[in-house]
């Protein structure tokens, strides 16, 4: 199954499940990385942390950390 802490730039996918707990799952459902949500990868930062999507038209930066918990199609 793929993440989406380890798509590409430029590529763009599709939410589909959103396994984070608690607080974090809540916000990112508010951020709206909710199932079936179309996602461009833009931009990573330093030592590929941070990156920069594309999601309903704005544009978030998540950690790693954070984007490790959306599987994608």
């Amino acid at each position: 199954m793929r993440i989406l802490s380890d798509v590409p730039v430029g590529d763009i996918v599709k939410v589909k499940s959103n396994d984070a707990k608690d607080s974090l799952k809540e916000r990112l459902l508010a951020l709206g990385l909710t199932n079936g949500a179309d996602i461009e990868v833009l931009r990573k930062g330093p030592k590929n942390n941070l990156t920069v999507f594309r999601i309903r038209g704005a544009m978030i930066a998540l950690r790693k950390e954070e984007s490790k918990y959306i599987k994608i199609m």
